[in-house]
């Protein structure tokens, strides 16, 4: 065997392992869903902080707070969905 085969075979030997998923990290749907829940928390935070200061009960701060925590929520959600859609016409103009 030549010594470049032996190091081409000890450097995919090496590679391969590395591919391998860590089992320990949370895959793209546990990290997807997280996300989804955290937008989902923010805008009831968001709605509740509004409807307690339509009725009194909190400091008009608060609520420019949390609109603005809001807005960002939902822009970015937004831009994600757009980067989604653009990654998808994308494929669809691949060739086959």
């Amino acid at each position: 065997m030549d010594l470049r085969q032996i190091s081409a075979l000890q450097s995919y030997s090496a590679a391969r392992t590395a591919t391998k998923p860590d089992p320990t990290q949370p895959g793209a749907g546990a990290t997807l869903r997280q996300a989804t829940q955290d937008f989902v928390q923010t805008l009831q935070q968001g709605e509740q902080t509004a409807l307690s200061s339509m009725g009194g009960k909190a400091d008009p701060h608060a609520l420019v707070q949390a609109l603005a925590q809001t807005e960002l929520a939902v822009e970015t959600a937004v831009t994600v969905r757009n980067k989604v859609v653009e990654a998808y016409q994308e494929i669809l103009r691949m060739p086959v």
